[in-house]
């Protein structure tokens, strides 16, 4: 072998040996990593708990069912899948088709024929699904000593919307606020976060020229019924969600809110209010007051803090008479908060757009589309039960890196592994490559496959 290149007088690399190439055949596999996700959705009891909750059925001569369809769709989004088509190309692989024991899988025409029969009623009824696995995996969580939240008698949940564009002629699409992509068609998704585990507990679709809070009640009575009665719900959310028909429910039933305030005279409201110092926050006043909106059945308990504004506008008046200017944060709270903590507690969902974006990029929550409404509507449960999987998985691992990777992080090094399928014995191995890092979380990842 000769010295490709030296450096004083030492070999810095070789010349590249003369390789063969010659086919691998079927046993291999690039996606060694996705086996554990599908023996971890079959020791939970995915597709048993699908036909439980979910009503859909075909011709008795129909070759595929809608939980088919929703099992390709998740371990495709899981895999990296952008679209039906590469969630078909995706389980070409055929040690999956082994391995999860399909011996053929759709092409994407009938995929998408598929998702097109699903109606209203099924679509909730995927929520729904949503909910009972998140009991069974807290339940077991609960069960291994891996995590409390089951048995907590409070959670926060954050809510918020996104805008997903759409491109082509897909029904439901409208125009609406749009920061991305100003005057084109939309999607305007509603979503709820558990923001101790990140899963999503609750996802509507909904048309691009919906308001941010549209809906927002219904939303919530079904986010709360999914709940023990005796488990309380925080809501934190922002100005989009200021709404009084929102807080006298979330009143009446005894659950929390902590949202920030949207109102025309919040300026000239704040003014009137008595400012003291924070303290060890130079610069920072904080105020409370109870405050009663137009339409309001009772006052709320409000909260606030201000500083300095570093841009103030400048004009004659006020080069002659200063005024001082501010930038204030304004709450709405039920909760036993201070002003300052309840600002940095807010301060905190913004985690939850991070969140979202890692579910919208890297999971691609609402961009699997077809030109049906209800059809999309399905595969965006779909995605949310995808993105929950990989939440689900970390939280049970117990590995606290694992928890807080991103799904691009967990295709990276957990899912896209080198495998050689081994058979024998009536019995079927997959042969992986240990990834060279994170080897603790690669072995946690392993043992999910295993029954619990």
């Amino acid at each position: 072998m000769s010295k490709h290149s030296t450096k004083g007088g030492r070999s810095v690399r070789f010349a590249a040996p003369k390789v063969h190439l010659d086919e691998a055949g079927p046993a291999l596999t690039s996606q060694g990593g996705l086996v554990p996700v599908i023996q971890f959705l079959s020791h939970l009891g995915f597709s048993a708990l699908f036909r439980q909750q979910v009503s859909h059925e075909r011709s008795a001569n129909a070759v595929y069912s809608l939980v088919d369809g929703a099992l390709l769709v998740m371990i495709g989004l899981i895999g990296g899948a952008r679209s039906l088509s590469q969630c078909v190309a995706l389980w070409s692989d055929q040690v999956l088709q082994r391995l999860a024991g399909w011996p053929r899988v759709p092409d994407e025409t009938t995929l998408g024929r598929l998702f097109k029969e699903v109606r209203d009623r099924h679509v909730s009824e995927l929520e729904t699904l949503n909910h009972v696995l998140r009991q069974r995996v807290w339940a077991r969580a609960a069960r291994t000593g891996r995590s409390r939240i089951g048995v907590l008698t409070q959670k926060w949940i954050d809510a918020d919307s996104t805008v997903k564009t759409v491109y082509g002629r897909q029904e439901g699409a409208a125009k609406g606020y749009n920061p991305h992509k100003r005057g084109a068609l939309s999607y305007h998704p509603l979503l709820a976060f558990c923001t101790a585990t990140k899963e999503i507990v609750q996802a509507w679709l909904r048309t691009g020229s919906a308001y941010t809070s549209n809906g927002i009640v219904a939303f919530m009575a079904q986010v709360c019924a999914q709940f023990p009665a005796h488990q309380r719900l925080v809501l934190r959310a922002d100005s989009g969600f200021f709404d009084g028909a929102l807080l006298e429910w979330l009143d009446q039933r005894g659950h929390g809110y902590l949202i920030k305030v949207k109102l025309r005279n919040l300026e000239v409201l704040l003014a009137q209010q008595h400012w003291t110092p924070i303290r060890r926050q130079p610069g920072w006043e904080q105020c409370e007051f109870t405050h009663q909106a137009h339409g309001w059945s009772c006052p709320r308990f409000f909260l606030a803090v201000r500083c300095p504004s570093a841009a103030a506008p400048c004009s004659p008046q006020t080069e002659l008479l200063p005024v001082a200017r501010y930038e204030a944060f304004c709450y709405v709270t039920s909760e036993p908060l201070s002003p300052w903590p309840a600002h940095r507690t807010y301060g905190q969902r913004a985690t939850s757009e991070t969140w979202i974006e890692e579910a919208k990029h890297q999971m691609g929550l609402a961009h699997l589309k077809t030109d049906h409404f209800l059809a999309n509507a399905a595969l965006l449960q779909c995605a949310v039960l995808a993105y929950n999987t990989l939440r689900w998985m970390a939280l049970l691992s117990g590995n606290t890196e694992l928890q807080r990777w991103e799904p691009q992080s967990i295709r990276l090094h957990l899912i896209r592994v080198a495998g050689k399928l081994l058979t024998g014995a009536n019995q079927l191995r997959l042969k992986l490559a240990q990834p060279p890092l994170a080897r603790q979380v690669w072995q946690d990842w392993l043992a999910l496959s295993q029954p619990a």
